[in-house]
């Protein structure tokens, strides 16, 4: 089974890495969605909800804030100015 390498990183503390089998955020161009073998993408990272849902375990939700998000041969790299875990 195909997964993704996520890494996500504020500008001052690591948030959560690992293998995940999605990932959904918003960028200012609207919500995007990521699943292994996306086509490679680079965007400005938008406030709203992060979601990833790791291979085994239950959803991984933070509260992030500007940055990028990036994508490229199944690694998603989420650097944003303010991210925080959230309850839920």
């Amino acid at each position: 089974m195909a997964q993704l390498d996520v890494q996500v990183v504020a500008s001052d503390h690591a948030v959560w890495s690992g293998q995940a089998k999605s990932v959904r955020a918003r960028t200012v161009e609207g919500d995007i969605g990521i699943l292994p073998g996306h086509t490679p993408v680079l965007a400005l990272l938008g406030e709203g909800e992060l979601v990833v849902e790791p291979v085994s375990g239950t959803a991984v939700k933070a509260q992030v804030s500007g940055g990028f998000f990036s994508v490229d041969h199944d690694r998603v790299t989420i650097v944003a100015d303010d991210a925080e875990l959230s309850n839920g």
